[in-house]
């Protein structure tokens, strides 16, 4: 995409038109296909020309002029578009240029991004100029403008106000606002939220919504508000409501919500047979549940189900390609749209061999073609993280009555704390840990204790978290403090310490929040991080999301913030946030 926010030149475009006239070649052909026409849901004989990252031709013919273009024999091989994950977090201990790269080599070429992170870790001006830098990958990167942080902080109005988000919305790379996780805070009354929804809608850009458990009253109120689409269906039941109902849905398979199966079996046993308005999407899962792929995985759970082969696809492509009024440029294989292509063994296979992302080879007959680094994240001013203080004996004093009890990976209710937390160690015979939260400019912190997150592990600090503020969790303040210089020294990360010795460790060096490499390094990682902390009593499923949502106000009970211990319902906070 250009800077003017179209895709290409006037210049050319003639150049294109001059392809089907023969005065200019082609750059690739792909012959003798069988390829997918998303429009009338046929699989049909094509010869597919392609110049630079464009499709100029789709059809019987071959090109008059084929000088130094690469031809390439389809026979017996079947062309899909590249699949779209419509809603991705791309910070999940990943950066977003490795999780595209990832994702691309499994036939996800377009990615629309959360841009959360960015507002806690750039100004406007800076984030700008990384959107744009994102838009030289041959993978496409589209974002979100976000209304609100979905956590309490000390200066929300700082990062989310009128003059920002409108902003946001009228960026050219910035694709739907929301997702929206304040949407209580819309039904009570909150007319500016209404504004930005409206100026989203205004300019053509989708509003996506948050409604986990939401009622038919909820549904229909919040789509009369403006709310277009909504991916948090729990039942084939929920996500049939708001198909009636006009939303776009999308169906969820996630490391924390692998939901798909069952959604799709009990939406076809209601005898659904449409799918135009359903997506599906992973739903910023964590890095191991990545190892195969992103909607390739979701395509053959979808297929293997019994969904329609062309509406299966098209769930990955043309109608999220739609849904965003994108569909001129992705989500089919037509005259004019981006050459984000998957090659097939087979249709019911939706695992590519081959995958071209705007023209290029990103994997060919099955071997990934070699990638550079295109971001400079140094440039843009991301680097380690620049603790300027240090963690101290007194900020580890304990004192509330109330602490988190976890109910599962992210749902978190308050107990009454009944072990004594003055005490250096807390005893291994239940399952308490101190739990703090310490700004990552060191003027604030929160203490309280946390209940099934370890019966014994001494520390674990993170810089990983809502807002990239710093969590310490464990039952040894000396191995807490020990932590917490190992993690200054990391320039940010995950620390896990026991009776003083360091026994894991995962740099994040970008901001304290990403990781600099690659993602096979990062599976890795993540899959040891887990072990450990199931071999030290966190019995759930997914640690690192159980500490990324500790601050998460869209999620019931309770939540620690920036600005204390806070009661989502009555939406109060119980115990203010410690100066240091």
């Amino acid at each position: 995409m250009h800077e003017n926010g179209y895709y290409w030149r006037n210049r050319e475009l003639r150049e294109h038109v001059a392809v089907i006239d023969g005065k200019v070649a082609p750059t690739l052909i792909l012959k003798n296909g069988i390829y997918l026409n998303t429009f009338t849901k046929q699989w049909l004989h094509a010869n597919i020309w392609i110049l630079n990252d464009r499709i100029v031709y789709v059809g019987d013919k071959l090109p008059k002029n084929s000088k130094s273009a690469e031809i390439i024999d389809c026979e017996n091989q079947f062309i899909v578009p590249g699949y779209i994950e419509p809603h991705a977090h791309p910070f999940q201990l990943y950066n977003p240029e490795e999780l595209a790269n990832h994702a691309a080599k499994f036939g996800t070429t377009t990615l629309i991004n959360d841009s959360l992170m960015w507002h806690f870790l750039l100004d406007k001006k800076k984030a700008f100029s990384l959107l744009e830098e994102f838009n030289n990958l041959p993978i496409s990167m589209y974002w979100w403008a976000r209304f609100d942080s979905q956590t309490a902080l000390q200066d929300e109005e700082s990062l989310f106000n009128s003059e920002e988000v409108l902003s946001w919305l009228s960026h050219h790379s910035v694709v739907q606002g929301g997702e929206l996780t304040s949407w209580p805070s819309l039904l009570a009354g909150d007319d500016r939220l209404l504004y930005w929804m409206q100026e989203s809608k205004r300019r053509g850009k989708p509003v996506e919504g948050h409604l986990p458990g939401a009622s038919e009253s909820t549904l229909t109120k919040m789509k009369l508000l403006g709310v277009t689409a909504d991916h948090e269906s729990m039942t084939g039941a929920e996500a049939i409501k708001r198909m009636k109902l006009g939303y776009q849905v999308g169906l969820r398979h996630s490391s924390i919500r692998p939901d798909l199966p069952k959604l799709i079996d009990e939406i076809l046993a209601e005898g659904i047979t449409t799918f135009e308005n359903v997506t599906m999407t992973t739903d910023g899962s964590t890095p191991a549940f990545y190892e195969n792929g992103l909607m390739n995985v979701c395509l053959e759970i979808a297929i293997n189900k019994g969904v329609p082969l062309e509406e299966a696809y098209r769930m990955a492509t043309y109608n999220v390609a739609k849904h965003f009024d994108m569909a001129e440029q992705l989500g089919s294989i037509a005259p004019g749209r981006i050459a984000h292509i998957n090659i097939l063994e087979s249709k019911e296979n939706p695992h590519p061999i081959s995958v071209l992302a705007s023209g290029k080879w990103i994997k060919r007959d099955g071997e990934q073609k070699s990638k550079g680094s295109h971001i400079n994240w140094k440039k843009h001013d991301i680097g380690p993280l620049m603790l300027d203080w240090d963690l101290q004996t007194t900020d580890l004093q304990f004192s509330l009555p109330i602490g988190l009890d976890m109910i599962n990976d992210v749902i978190i209710k308050p107990y009454p704390i009944k072990t004594d937390v003055t005490l250096e160690i807390l005893p291994e015979n239940n399952s308490d840990a101190f739990l703090l939260l310490i700004d990552r400019e060191g003027k604030w912190r929160v203490n309280t204790t946390l209940r099934g997150f370890t019966n014994r592990l001494g520390a674990i600090a993170s810089s990983y978290s809502t807002t990239g503020d710093i969590v310490f969790i464990g039952k040894s303040k000396h191995d807490m403090l020990l932590a917490s210089r190992r993690l200054k020294e990391l320039g940010g990360g995950i620390v896990l310490v026991h009776q003083g010795e360091v026994i894991f460790e995962l740099p994040l060096r970008l901001g304290g929040i990403m990781f600099d490499g690659t993602m096979e390094q990062l599976i890795k990682h993540g899959k040891d991080l887990k072990k450990l902390l199931k071999d030290f009593g966190y019995n759930f499923g997914d640690p690192v999301y159980t500490i990324l949502f500790l601050s998460s106000t869209h999620l019931p009970f309770i939540r620690i913030t920036q600005q204390g211990i806070v009661d989502i319902k009555k939406r109060k906070v119980l115990f203010p946030a410690t100066m240091r």
